[in-house]
């Protein structure tokens, strides 16, 4: 077993107990607190999934950076081991505990735990399972699957029949680039949705049950670099908003099957509105 095999299967394993452990106080009493504004939400399954994940992950690899999305404190974490961002060197895990923790919080059955092992700044195997759906998507050097079946993106080929998601959020600081965006994608594609979840969201355009997904802001890597390599995996593209082969600091999200990307790309850049 190589060493990304290796990665991509702990991912999965530890993709699979952090959510078990969200899954347990899903639709119970929760104490919801906000983070950078009043619809930024956490609650302590965010950190007790967390928990399990970095838990998960020592057991194999205790001396790997960290990248999460929520702050970690565990006695057997070192400081240094944290990082920000995504490191350029060496192995990482970039960790989402509950990705949709707005969703998870009302009850909503879209939200995930999201892994992805990283070595030298580029994924090599990733996992994103959502428990409520009883669902997991997993990608690694050899395969793309969902429940264990192959997966690969859809074969439309016609944008106006295109199914798209508007990812992340962002009305609370640019809200009038959020309804130009919104308005140029409904004269363009046949449906458009936002589900609440971002790597939700990418693993169904990995699945093929979503054509493309798009963001103009900068995603954080926890809620994003999993799903695109599985988008990638599974035959789809992903670039910034320029075109540009998309990375974990890239200006913006585009994701697509990658029959019509350019299209996707016209559509993004028209509903933008001018500086």
């Amino acid at each position: 077993m190589t060493d990304a095999i290796r990665r991509a299967a702990l991912a999965e394993r530890a993709a699979r107990a952090g959510g078990i452990v969200a899954q347990e106080t899903f639709r119970q009493a929760l104490t919801v607190e906000t983070k950078a504004n009043k619809n930024d939400v956490v609650t302590q399954a965010d950190h007790d999934a967390q928990q399990q994940v970095i838990a998960t992950i020592h057991q194999e690899f205790p001396d790997d950076a960290l990248v999460c999305e929520e702050e970690v404190s565990m006695p057997d974490v070192d400081d240094e081991k944290i990082h920000e961002r995504v490191p350029e060197r060496g192995p990482a895990w970039v960790v989402d505990p509950i990705d949709g923790t707005a969703n998870y919080v009302r009850g909503m059955r879209f939200w995930g735990t999201s892994v992805a092992a990283v070595v030298d700044g580029e994924p090599v195997g990733v996992a994103t399972y959502m428990p409520a759906e009883g669902d997991i998507y997993a990608a690694g050097p050899e395969s793309a699957t969902c429940n264990s079946t192959s997966m690969s993106v859809s074969d439309r080929v016609d944008p106006e029949t295109f199914m798209a998601a508007m990812l992340g959020w962002w009305p609370m600081h640019g809200g009038e680039s959020y309804t130009s965006l919104f308005g140029a994608a409904t004269a363009r594609f046949g449906d458009v949705r936002r589900l609440g979840s971002l790597q939700g969201a990418l693993a169904l355009v990995a699945a093929g049950s979503l054509d493309a997904g798009f963001m103009p802001e900068t995603a954080h890597p926890w809620d994003a670099v999993a799903g695109v390599y599985m988008i990638r995996r599974a035959g789809g593209t992903a670039t910034d908003i320029h075109g540009d082969r998309w990375r974990h600091d890239s200006d913006g999200l585009v994701v697509s099957n990658g029959t019509a990307h350019d299209a996707v790309l016209t559509v993004v850049n028209e509903g933008l509105p001018d500086d």
